[in-house]
Protein backbone atom coordinates (compact mmCIF):
# COMPACT_ATOMS: atom_id res chain seq x y z
CA UNK A 1 0.00 0.00 0.00
CA UNK A 2 2.80 2.40 0.85
CA UNK A 3 4.40 1.94 -2.58
CA UNK A 4 1.06 2.52 -4.31
CA UNK A 5 0.47 5.68 -2.28
CA UNK A 6 3.90 7.16 -2.98
CA UNK A 7 3.54 6.41 -6.67
CA UNK A 8 0.18 8.19 -6.70
CA UNK A 9 1.67 11.19 -4.90
CA UNK A 10 4.47 11.48 -7.44
CA UNK A 11 1.96 11.40 -10.29
CA UNK A 12 -0.29 13.91 -8.54
CA UNK A 13 2.46 16.46 -7.89
CA UNK A 14 3.74 16.19 -11.46
CA UNK A 15 0.36 16.52 -13.16
CA UNK A 16 -1.94 18.45 -10.82
CA UNK A 17 -0.52 21.91 -10.05
CA UNK A 18 -3.00 22.62 -7.26
CA UNK A 19 -1.75 19.68 -5.13
CA UNK A 20 0.86 19.74 -2.37
CA UNK A 21 2.60 17.03 -0.36
CA UNK A 22 4.29 17.02 3.05
CA UNK A 23 6.09 14.25 4.88
CA UNK A 24 7.84 13.95 8.23
CA UNK A 25 11.11 12.15 7.51
CA UNK A 26 9.43 9.07 6.07
CA UNK A 27 9.16 7.87 2.47
CA UNK A 28 11.50 10.52 1.06
CA UNK A 29 13.79 8.15 -0.84
CA UNK A 30 10.93 6.69 -2.89
CA UNK A 31 10.00 10.11 -4.33
CA UNK A 32 13.34 11.90 -4.03
CA UNK A 33 13.12 13.23 -7.60
CA UNK A 34 9.72 14.81 -6.91
CA UNK A 35 11.01 16.40 -3.71
CA UNK A 36 13.93 17.80 -5.71
CA UNK A 37 11.96 18.97 -8.75
CA UNK A 38 8.90 20.47 -7.02
CA UNK A 39 10.21 21.99 -3.77
CA UNK A 40 7.51 24.65 -3.74
CA UNK A 41 4.78 21.96 -3.45
CA UNK A 42 6.53 18.83 -2.17
CA UNK A 43 8.47 19.05 1.10
CA UNK A 44 9.95 16.97 3.90
CA UNK A 45 8.97 19.20 6.79
CA UNK A 46 10.84 17.20 9.44
CA UNK A 47 9.64 15.82 12.78
CA UNK A 48 7.00 18.49 13.20
CA UNK A 49 3.60 16.90 12.70
CA UNK A 50 1.48 19.52 14.47
CA UNK A 51 3.16 22.36 12.59
CA UNK A 52 2.81 20.44 9.33
CA UNK A 53 -0.95 20.19 9.87
CA UNK A 54 -1.27 23.93 10.35
CA UNK A 55 0.80 24.61 7.22
CA UNK A 56 -1.41 22.22 5.26
CA UNK A 57 -4.51 23.92 6.62
CA UNK A 58 -3.22 27.27 5.41
CA UNK A 59 -2.63 25.88 1.94
CA UNK A 60 -6.10 24.33 1.89
CA UNK A 61 -7.53 27.76 2.73
CA UNK A 62 -5.76 29.07 -0.39
CA UNK A 63 -7.52 26.45 -2.52
CA UNK A 64 -4.74 23.88 -2.74
CA UNK A 65 -5.17 20.14 -2.12
CA UNK A 66 -2.65 19.06 0.56
CA UNK A 67 -1.69 15.45 1.25
CA UNK A 68 0.27 14.50 4.37
CA UNK A 69 2.23 11.31 5.08
CA UNK A 70 3.55 9.96 8.35
CA UNK A 71 3.15 7.38 11.12
CA UNK A 72 -0.34 6.84 12.49
CA UNK A 73 0.02 7.70 16.21
CA UNK A 74 1.99 10.86 15.46
CA UNK A 75 -0.45 12.02 12.79
CA UNK A 76 -3.50 11.51 14.99
CA UNK A 77 -2.60 11.75 18.66
CA UNK A 78 0.18 14.32 18.52
CA UNK A 79 -1.88 16.60 16.28
CA UNK A 80 -5.35 16.24 17.81
CA UNK A 81 -5.79 19.97 18.45
CA UNK A 82 -4.80 20.80 14.87
CA UNK A 83 -7.24 18.19 13.53
CA UNK A 84 -10.02 19.68 15.61
CA UNK A 85 -9.33 23.40 15.07
CA UNK A 86 -7.41 23.64 11.79
CA UNK A 87 -9.21 20.95 9.79
CA UNK A 88 -12.64 20.13 11.21
CA UNK A 89 -13.68 23.54 12.55
CA UNK A 90 -12.68 25.28 9.32
CA UNK A 91 -14.03 22.48 7.10
CA UNK A 92 -10.82 22.16 5.13
CA UNK A 93 -10.01 19.44 2.63
CA UNK A 94 -6.75 17.78 3.67
CA UNK A 95 -5.69 14.18 3.00
CA UNK A 96 -3.80 12.48 5.84
CA UNK A 97 -2.19 9.17 4.87
CA UNK A 98 -0.57 7.17 7.65
CA UNK A 99 1.35 3.94 7.95
CA UNK A 100 1.79 1.95 11.15
CA UNK A 101 -1.81 0.89 11.66
CA UNK A 102 -2.64 -0.53 15.12
CA UNK A 103 0.39 -2.76 15.83
CA UNK A 104 2.04 -2.74 12.39
CA UNK A 105 5.30 -1.57 14.02
CA UNK A 106 5.50 -4.18 16.82
CA UNK A 107 9.23 -3.93 17.49
CA UNK A 108 9.05 -0.22 18.38
CA UNK A 109 6.66 -0.60 21.29
CA UNK A 110 3.65 1.32 22.54
CA UNK A 111 4.75 4.72 21.18
CA UNK A 112 4.22 3.36 17.66
CA UNK A 113 0.84 1.68 18.26
CA UNK A 114 -2.48 3.28 17.36
CA UNK A 115 -5.45 0.97 17.83
CA UNK A 116 -7.50 3.97 18.95
CA UNK A 117 -7.31 5.79 15.60
CA UNK A 118 -10.86 5.06 14.46
CA UNK A 119 -12.42 6.09 17.76
CA UNK A 120 -10.50 9.37 17.82
CA UNK A 121 -11.28 10.45 14.28
CA UNK A 122 -14.92 9.34 14.39
CA UNK A 123 -15.40 11.50 17.49
CA UNK A 124 -14.59 14.68 15.53
CA UNK A 125 -17.56 15.70 13.36
CA UNK A 126 -16.75 16.25 9.71
CA UNK A 127 -13.67 14.03 9.57
CA UNK A 128 -13.57 10.93 7.37
CA UNK A 129 -11.71 7.67 8.00
CA UNK A 130 -10.68 5.17 5.30
CA UNK A 131 -9.05 1.78 5.91
CA UNK A 132 -8.32 -0.03 2.63
CA UNK A 133 -7.40 -3.69 2.71
CA UNK A 134 -5.15 -3.69 -0.37
CA UNK A 135 -3.07 -1.33 -2.48
CA UNK A 136 -5.68 -1.37 -5.25
CA UNK A 137 -8.37 -0.40 -2.80
CA UNK A 138 -6.27 2.45 -1.46
CA UNK A 139 -5.94 3.91 -4.95
CA UNK A 140 -9.67 3.50 -5.60
CA UNK A 141 -10.67 5.18 -2.34
CA UNK A 142 -8.07 7.93 -2.57
CA UNK A 143 -8.98 8.81 -6.15
CA UNK A 144 -12.67 8.93 -5.26
CA UNK A 145 -12.27 11.22 -2.26
CA UNK A 146 -9.07 13.28 -2.26
CA UNK A 147 -10.81 16.32 -3.76
CA UNK A 148 -14.03 16.12 -1.77
CA UNK A 149 -13.18 19.10 0.48
CA UNK A 150 -13.21 17.15 3.76
CA UNK A 151 -10.39 16.14 6.14
CA UNK A 152 -9.89 12.49 5.21
CA UNK A 153 -7.66 10.05 7.07
CA UNK A 154 -6.31 7.01 5.22
CA UNK A 155 -4.90 4.14 7.27
CA UNK A 156 -2.57 1.99 5.17
CA UNK A 157 -1.12 -1.30 6.39
CA UNK A 158 1.95 -3.41 5.68
CA UNK A 159 -0.22 -6.54 6.05
CA UNK A 160 -2.84 -6.36 3.28
CA UNK A 161 -5.39 -8.93 2.20
CA UNK A 162 -3.96 -11.31 -0.38
CA UNK A 163 -6.85 -13.53 -1.51
CA UNK A 164 -9.71 -11.04 -1.62
CA UNK A 165 -9.05 -7.82 -3.51
CA UNK A 166 -12.54 -6.65 -4.45
CA UNK A 167 -13.43 -3.28 -5.92
CA UNK A 168 -14.58 -0.77 -3.32
CA UNK A 169 -16.45 2.54 -3.31
CA UNK A 170 -15.90 5.39 -0.86
CA UNK A 171 -18.66 5.46 1.73
CA UNK A 172 -20.07 2.06 0.74
CA UNK A 173 -19.77 -1.44 2.18
CA UNK A 174 -19.39 -4.46 -0.11
CA UNK A 175 -21.74 -7.42 0.30
CA UNK A 176 -19.34 -10.36 0.03
CA UNK A 177 -21.92 -13.10 0.60
CA UNK A 178 -25.51 -13.47 1.81
CA UNK A 179 -26.80 -15.71 4.59
CA UNK A 180 -29.53 -15.92 7.22
CA UNK A 181 -27.97 -16.82 10.57
CA UNK A 182 -25.87 -13.71 11.29
CA UNK A 183 -24.13 -10.71 9.76
CA UNK A 184 -20.33 -10.51 9.90
CA UNK A 185 -18.67 -7.11 9.48
CA UNK A 186 -15.11 -7.49 8.16
CA UNK A 187 -12.99 -4.34 8.33
CA UNK A 188 -9.96 -3.65 6.14
CA UNK A 189 -7.15 -6.21 6.41
CA UNK A 190 -9.31 -8.75 8.24
CA UNK A 191 -11.28 -9.74 5.14
CA UNK A 192 -9.12 -12.73 4.13
CA UNK A 193 -9.46 -14.40 7.54
CA UNK A 194 -13.17 -13.63 7.80
CA UNK A 195 -13.92 -15.06 4.37
CA UNK A 196 -11.93 -18.23 5.04
CA UNK A 197 -14.04 -18.85 8.13
CA UNK A 198 -17.40 -17.76 6.68
CA UNK A 199 -17.37 -19.11 3.14
CA UNK A 200 -19.08 -22.37 4.21
CA UNK A 201 -21.38 -20.69 6.77
CA UNK A 202 -24.95 -19.47 6.30
CA UNK A 203 -24.06 -15.89 7.17
CA UNK A 204 -23.89 -12.51 5.47
CA UNK A 205 -20.44 -10.89 5.20
CA UNK A 206 -20.14 -7.13 4.76
CA UNK A 207 -16.75 -5.62 3.95
CA UNK A 208 -16.08 -2.09 5.22
CA UNK A 209 -13.20 0.09 4.06
CA UNK A 210 -14.82 3.47 4.76
CA UNK A 211 -15.40 3.69 8.51
CA UNK A 212 -16.51 7.33 8.55
CA UNK A 213 -18.95 8.02 7.04
CA UNK A 214 -20.23 4.56 7.95
CA UNK A 215 -22.58 2.88 5.48
CA UNK A 216 -25.56 2.33 7.78
CA UNK A 217 -27.97 1.58 4.94
CA UNK A 218 -26.16 -1.54 3.75
CA UNK A 219 -25.99 -2.90 7.29
CA UNK A 220 -29.68 -2.16 7.90
CA UNK A 221 -30.62 -3.97 4.69
CA UNK A 222 -28.47 -7.01 5.47
CA UNK A 223 -29.12 -7.78 9.14
CA UNK A 224 -32.46 -9.43 9.72
CA UNK A 225 -32.00 -11.17 13.08
CA UNK A 226 -29.75 -8.71 14.97
CA UNK A 227 -26.85 -11.13 15.34
CA UNK A 228 -23.61 -9.35 14.38
CA UNK A 229 -19.96 -10.31 14.55
CA UNK A 230 -17.60 -7.33 14.16
CA UNK A 231 -14.03 -8.13 13.05
CA UNK A 232 -11.97 -4.94 13.12
CA UNK A 233 -8.19 -4.32 13.37
CA UNK A 234 -8.61 -1.54 15.94
CA UNK A 235 -10.01 -1.15 19.45
CA UNK A 236 -13.20 -3.10 20.10
CA UNK A 237 -16.26 -0.90 20.09
CA UNK A 238 -14.99 1.48 17.44
CA UNK A 239 -18.05 0.89 15.24
CA UNK A 240 -20.71 0.15 17.88
CA UNK A 241 -22.32 3.61 17.76
CA UNK A 242 -22.93 3.31 14.01
CA UNK A 243 -24.16 -0.27 14.34
CA UNK A 244 -26.77 0.76 16.90
CA UNK A 245 -27.77 3.75 14.80
CA UNK A 246 -28.13 1.49 11.76
CA UNK A 247 -30.60 -0.80 13.53
CA UNK A 248 -32.45 1.38 16.06
CA UNK A 249 -35.50 -0.89 16.41
CA UNK A 250 -33.69 -4.23 16.44
CA UNK A 251 -32.61 -6.23 19.47
CA UNK A 252 -28.89 -6.81 18.89
CA UNK A 253 -26.53 -9.57 19.93
CA UNK A 254 -22.98 -8.54 19.12
CA UNK A 255 -19.67 -10.39 19.30
CA UNK A 256 -16.33 -8.76 18.51
CA UNK A 257 -12.91 -9.83 17.29
CA UNK A 258 -10.75 -6.77 17.85
CA UNK A 259 -8.02 -5.34 20.02
CA UNK A 260 -9.05 -5.01 23.68
CA UNK A 261 -9.20 -1.47 25.04
CA UNK A 262 -6.03 -1.61 27.07
CA UNK A 263 -2.44 -0.39 26.90
CA UNK A 264 -0.25 -2.84 24.99
CA UNK A 265 2.76 -3.55 27.19
CA UNK A 266 3.87 -6.86 25.72
CA UNK A 267 6.41 -7.33 22.92
CA UNK A 268 6.59 -9.63 19.93
CA UNK A 269 6.16 -9.87 16.19
CA UNK A 270 3.07 -8.70 14.34
CA UNK A 271 1.71 -12.26 14.20
CA UNK A 272 2.46 -12.80 17.87
CA UNK A 273 0.52 -9.63 18.65
CA UNK A 274 -2.51 -10.82 16.68
CA UNK A 275 -2.34 -14.25 18.32
CA UNK A 276 -2.05 -12.75 21.79
CA UNK A 277 -5.02 -10.43 21.35
CA UNK A 278 -7.17 -12.91 19.44
CA UNK A 279 -7.33 -11.39 15.98
CA UNK A 280 -7.15 -14.84 14.43
CA UNK A 281 -9.22 -17.16 12.26
CA UNK A 282 -9.64 -19.46 15.25
CA UNK A 283 -11.21 -16.69 17.30
CA UNK A 284 -13.40 -15.53 14.42
CA UNK A 285 -14.71 -19.08 14.07
CA UNK A 286 -15.25 -19.46 17.82
CA UNK A 287 -17.11 -16.16 18.17
CA UNK A 288 -19.24 -16.84 15.08
CA UNK A 289 -20.22 -20.35 16.15
CA UNK A 290 -21.14 -19.05 19.59
CA UNK A 291 -23.22 -16.30 18.01
CA UNK A 292 -25.20 -18.61 15.72
CA UNK A 293 -25.39 -21.50 18.17
CA UNK A 294 -23.31 -24.08 16.35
Amino acid sequence: MRRAFLGRVADMIKNEPDTTYFTVDIGMWAIREVLRDYPERCTNIGIYEDGMFSVAAGMARRGLIPTIFGIQPYLIERTLEQIKMDFAYQKLGVNVVATGAAVDYPKYGYSHYCAEDVMIIKSIPGCEFVAPGTAKQFLQLFNQSYRNGNPTFFRISDHPNITYDVDVEFGKAVVMQKGSKATVIAVSVMLDDVMEVCRDKDVTVLYYTTLEPFDRETLANNCQNGKILVCEPEYEGSLLYDIYKSLPNTALKIEEVAFPREIFRNYGTYKEKLDYYGLTKTNVRCKLERLIGE
